[in-house]
């Protein structure tokens, strides 16, 4: 075939050139299904192109004989999927602009076009049709380049949320631009841009994963103080219009179809509160009643529209929410007993083929996402590293940290990949959100052969094949219920049971009776720390393990009775036990502690954080030298909003890491001195931060001398590195500046000498106030040349001369 007015050009030439140099997409596709009736299905397609206009039909036939497989593709979608047929088929004219087109560019291209015009539109019907033409339009793009093995699964699903991102983004502008034009709001270039109206994507459009026909859930704040509202107006009434538009404009059907479904019930307490919520009484409402699902709902949250700077700064705000100071293992059991539900009413509790659900089912994409979730929820407030929107991502990150095998992270991600694919393939059947496998084996066979495969039974094996894996991960980490084939430890409030009491005395419990009472003492919330119902629900479920562990002791009758003088004392059951229900293996450790280190017993019971330590997989291996050491306070300050928040950080982490020591020297794993050297050097980080904070503080009041220099010298035993756990810092501050300039540059100036001095002065209080978490360290300054009574600081000539 020839082109007119080129006779020595053939199509298929001038289409190998320029479909190259833009990197076409019919040019990348690779891959494409296997039809079920594959004659039938060319037919359809041989028809469909007699019926087109014979300027594009040429076009669209030089294209599929060029690269055969895109003629395979379109034949597989004309008997699989009448939602993408009747996109490609209805318009052979975009069809054509797609195949001929770069995807990454072509997407770009229309998205920001789109945008722009749907917020310079005035015209509501105008907008909707534009937003819907952008969907259709990106809808069979992504699909094509998803089938056609041109993206992998989760490039599609950046691209469906880039989607969303711009849909959204723009409904917002117009609505904007709306109430400005009628006056409600002040008018202005870009009037959401410091509006104080925050629109957050969460769930997988948060993290970029959009599946292919999916909701999109949004949650809507505003600043009740918003300078763009008008002095009569009420913030709420109008913010509530703005986001009904919004909704409007992406929700409702109209000829060309629907732009997102858009779901706002994530928002703090949906039944009784508006679909656009206040700042502070979101605020009110996570700081006082939020809720362990809540929390892993925000991992994902980013705002997306409206005033991103404000959404930022909430998100920011309710970081202490989401991230716990302390390894959160009670978040688990919140998370698990939510998955239970989904399975209890989707009827989920076996793994299948035909019917089975591959987001809600066992083994399924949500078992994965609560998998790297609670995790996070877990550890990644001691870990900043850890917070991370994306599952994939998120997974290699747990893997760096030791917290999961690779082994885990590598079956998860495939696991995942796998099941995002095959969602994708289940919505672009007819644009319908479901995660269903049909449910006939017919059905399923011809479901298989548009994924790619030869057959069903093909399909099943590799999809079993991936569920059984990620159930298997998923029981290690929650469902660690006692073994069936155990006896039931039973103990009522009001007698002993005699099987019970045969039990314990297998067990090698003495006196059974005893040991009875004092666990039905512990269950009736006799001690302080298990007044609480979570708390005694975590030690009944904990009890069988806990009791085995202390019976393995050289005397358990001994063990029980200092368990129990432990939990007598003990404050925050309710975080500790959850963290022994996990760890089961840390009983026996604190057994032991208890039985030979009553001082690191008390230092737990009363700081049941401490424990983190020795969960946390940094912590193992080698203990850290001082640069690693100073890098993970320096990680755990970070976090640090207040001065007085940064210092009891610093005496939590010195706590934790002296803990840490203390039951290394127990287990036999150091020695004498390498203890010195790691109280040493823990002493060392402590006074290098406290030293800092100290200085900042005090300089932002009393501003610097000129030239000033101040050293710490560590003397005794920290200077020898052969510290204990209750050495005292033997220190001296040396500092010199330009004596020509005798007076700090601050706003409350001080005089050299007396500078120095109450600088000095406050690092020591710094070491040895009395906070939440007790005093590290007692400071002796003794040893400077002054003695007991002369300055605490001394200047390096001084202290020169005396020497």
């Amino acid at each position: 075939m020839t082109l007119p007015g080129d006779p020595t050009t053939t199509f298929d030439d001038r289409y190998r050139r320029t479909s190259e140099l833009v990197n076409s997409l019919a040019v990348r596709i690779a891959t494409a299904p296997r039809s079920i009736e594959p004659e039938a299905a060319r037919a359809r397609v041989s028809a469909w192109l007699s019926g087109v206009p014979p300027a594009e039909a040429e076009a669209l036939t030089a294209l599929l004989n060029f690269n055969p497989i895109v003629k395979t593709l379109l034949a597989s979608l004309s008997e699989s999927s009448p939602f993408l047929w009747e996109l490609a088929s209805r318009e052979p004219v975009r069809l054509l602009g797609l195949l001929n087109d770069d995807p990454d560019r072509r997407l770009s291209a229309l998205l920001a076009a789109t945008g722009r015009a749907v917020a310079q539109s005035e015209d509501e019907a105008q907008a909707m049709r534009l937003l819907r033409r952008m969907k259709s339009e990106a809808a069979l793009l992504i699909a094509l380049a998803d089938i056609g093995g041109v993206w992998p699964v989760m490039r599609a699903a950046r691209a469906l949320t880039d989607l969303a991102d711009t849909a959204v983004d723009a409904a917002v502008r117009f609505a904007f631009n709306e109430a400005a034009r009628a006056g409600r709001i002040a008018d202005a270039a870009e009037p959401q841009r410091g509006s104080g109206y925050i629109v957050l994507a969460m769930g997988k459009m948060g993290a970029f994963e959009l599946n292919y026909s999916s909701d999109i859930d949004l949650i809507v704040f505003y600043d009740p103080a918003s300078p763009i509202v008008p002095a009569d107006a009420e913030p709420g009434r109008l913010f509530v219009r703005i986001t009904q538009r919004v909704v409007k404009l992406l929700n409702e059907r109209t000829g060309d179809g629907y732009v997102f479904r858009t779901d706002l019930r994530l928002r703090p307490d949906p039944a009784s509160t508006g679909i656009a919520i206040s700042t502070a009484a979101a605020m009110i409402y996570y700081e006082s009643v939020g809720q362990n699902w809540e929390r892993a709902a925000m991992i994902k949250a980013r705002p997306c529209a409206g005033d991103i700077e404000a959404g930022e700064k909430i998100l920011g705000a309710l970081s202490p929410f989401v991230w716990r100071k302390y390894l959160d293992f009670a978040a688990l059991a919140d998370v698990h007993a939510m998955k239970r539900q989904i399975n209890a009413y989707r009827g989920h509790g076996e793994i299948a083929v035909e019917g089975h659900n591959i987001k809600l089912g066992r083994g399924g994409i949500r078992e994965i996402e609560f998998f790297a979730q609670t995790q996070q929820l877990i550890a990644g407030g001691r870990n900043p590293g850890l917070r991370d929107r994306d599952t994939l991502t998120t997974l290699d990150k747990l893997a760096e940290g030791r917290w999961i095998e690779p082994a885990a992270r590598d079956d998860m991600k495939a696991a995942y990949c796998f099941l995002r694919t095959v969602e994708h393939r289940l919505q672009m059947v007819n644009d319908e959100q479901t995660q269903t496998l049909p449910a006939d084996r017919a059905g399923l066979e011809r479901f298989a052969r548009f994924l790619g495969f030869a057959d069903r039974d093909a399909f099943a094996t590799a999809l079993l094949g991936h569920l059984d894996k990620v159930q298997r991960y998923y029981a290690r980490l929650f469902e660690t219920e006692p073994a069936a084939d155990k006896p039931k430890l039973l103990f009522p409030p009001d007698s002993d049971d005699h099987k019970t009491l045969d039990r314990l005395a297998e067990l090698g419990f003495r006196a059974p009776l005893e040991t009875s009472a004092i666990v039905r003492t512990w269950l009736a919330g006799g001690y302080r720390s298990l007044k609480g119902e979570a708390a005694r629900q975590q030690l009944q479920e904990l009890l069988p393990v806990l009791l085995e562990q202390i019976a393995r002791s050289d005397n358990p009758g001994a063990a029980l009775l200092k368990f129990d003088s432990f939990l007598a004392h003990l404050h925050g059951a309710a975080r500790l036990l959850p963290l022994l229900r996990q760890n089961p293996d840390l009983i026996a450790l604190i057994t032991l502690v208890l039985s030979i280190a009553p001082r690191l017993g008390d230092t737990v019971a009363r700081y049941p954080e401490v424990m983190d330590a020795l969960v946390d997989p940094s912590f193992f291996g080698a203990l850290p030298g001082d640069e690693e050491m100073t890098r993970r306070l320096d990680t755990a300050l970070s976090q640090s909003r207040y001065d007085q928040d940064l210092l009891e950080s610093i005496r939590m982490f010195g706590l934790e890491c002296m803990f840490l020591i203390g039951v290394r020297i127990l287990s036999g794993t150091l020695t004498a001195r390498q203890a010195g050297e790691a109280f040493a050097g823990l002493g060392d980080a402590v006074i290098r931060a406290v030293h800092r904070a100290v200085a900042e503080n005090f300089t932002a009041t009393h501003g610097l001398m000129h030239a000033q220099e101040t050293a710490v010298v560590a003397m005794g035993k920290l200077g020898g590195r052969e510290m204990t756990a209750t050495s005292d810092l033997d220190l001296i501050l040396i500092y010199d500046f330009d004596s020509q300039h005798p007076e700090s540059n601050g706003e409350r100036p001080l005089y050299g000498a007396q500078y120095f001095a109450r600088l000095t002065q406050r690092l020591i209080n710094a070491l040895t106030a009395q906070t939440n978490y007790g005093a590290l360290y007692s400071v002796d300054m003794r040893l400077r040349p002054s003695g007991r009574a002369g300055p605490l600081a001394t200047q390096i000539e001084s202290f020169t001369g005396y020497q």
